[in-house]
C-alpha cells in the first residue's frame, strides 16, 4: 500500500513538473521598450521627449497579440512626450490605457532583468539623441537580450540606442546588418543637423551598418538577423508588425 501511494505521488509529481515546463515554453515574454528622459532639442530651447505615435502604433500591434510591455527610460520616471496628438486615435487609445500608468512610472535601467524579455524596442523622438547612445546600462540590456536570442528594435531616432551596442564578439551590433533610421535628409528638413549631437545616418555607418533608406517621411523598415529598424514616424506601426512577425518564428 505505501509503494502504491509512493508511486502515485512520484507519478503526480512527474505530471505536475511536466505541465510547468510545458506552460513556461507556452509563456510569452515580456517586451521592452525604451523612452528618452531629455526634454530639450540642444539650445534651441524647443521641447522633446519620446514621440508619442512611435510608442502608441507599435504597443497598439504588441499589446493586441497579448504581449505585456514594460517601459524604461534613462532616468526612471515619467519621461517627456512629444508629438502629443490625441486626434489619433491609436495615441487616444493608448493614452486611456492601463499602460499609460506604467509609462509615466518608467523603470530605471538597474530595476530591469534582460532574462525577462523577448524583445526590446526604442521609440524616437528628438531627446533620444541627447541620452540613448552613451547610456551604457541600455546597452548592455539590449546586447543581453539579443544575445539571448531576442529581438532588438528601433524607430526613427531611436536607433541612436543601437549605436554602441557591442556583442560578446566585440562587434558592433549593427556592424554588416541592414539598418536605418531618421536620415540626414529628414533631420535637414526639420532644420535640426546642426542641433542634434550627431548625424544619425552617418554614426550609423561609421558602425558598419548597410544603411537604407527611402524618401523623406516613406514608410521604410528592415528587419535583418533579429535586429529590426524603422525610418520614421510612418513606419512606427509597421516596426511593430515586423516585431510580431519575428516573434512568431
Amino acid at each position: 500500500m505505501k509503494k502504491l501511494a509512493l508511486l502515485i505521488l512520484a507519478l503526480f509529481t512527474v505530471g505536475f513538473v511536466q505541465s510547468q515546463i510545458k506552460k513556461s515554453k507556452n509563456m510569452k515574454k515580456k517586451i521592452l521598450f525604451v523612452v528618452t528622459s531629455h526634454d530639450k532639442k540642444g539650445d534651441t530651447g524647443e521641447e522633446t521627449g519620446y514621440y508619442l505615435g512611435e510608442v502608441s502604433h507599435p504597443w497598439e500591434v504588441l499589446h493586441k497579440a497579448g504581449y505585456e510591455i514594460d517601459f524604461v527610460s534613462p532616468k526612471g520616471g515619467t519621461p517627456p512626450v512629444d508629438g502629443f496628438d490625441l486626434k489619433d486615435p491609436v495615441n487616444k487609445e493608448f493614452w486611456e490605457s492601463k499602460d499609460k500608468s506604467k509609462i509615466d512610472q518608467s523603470l530605471q535601467p538597474s530595476q530591469v532583468n534582460p532574462n525577462d524579455y523577448s524583445t526590446i524596442f526604442y521609440a524616437g523622438g528628438h531627446g533620444a539623441m541627447w541620452d540613448f547612445a552613451d547610456n551604457t546600462e541600455l546597452s548592455k540590456i539590449a546586447s543581453k537580450i539579443y544575445e539571448n536570442g531576442g529581438i532588438v528594435a528601433a524607430v526613427c531616432h531611436g536607433p541612436a540606442g543601437l549605436v554602441n551596442i557591442k556583442l560578446d564578439n566585440g562587434k558592433y551590433l549593427v556592424d554588416g546588418k541592414k539598418i536605418n533610421a531618421f536620415t540626414n535628409e529628414e533631420e535637414a528638413e526639420v532644420k535640426l543637423t546642426n542641433v542634434v549631437p550627431f548625424l544619425l545616418e552617418d554614426k550609423l555607418k561609421e558602425r558598419g551598418a548597410k544603411f537604407e533608406k527611402s524618401g523623406l517621411w516613406e514608410n521604410h523598415v528592415v528587419t535583418d538577423q533579429r535586429v529590426i529598424t524603422g525610418q520614421n514616424p510612418q513606419s512606427a506601426k509597421s516596426v511593430g508588425e515586423a516585431i510580431l512577425k519575428e516573434l512568431k518564428k
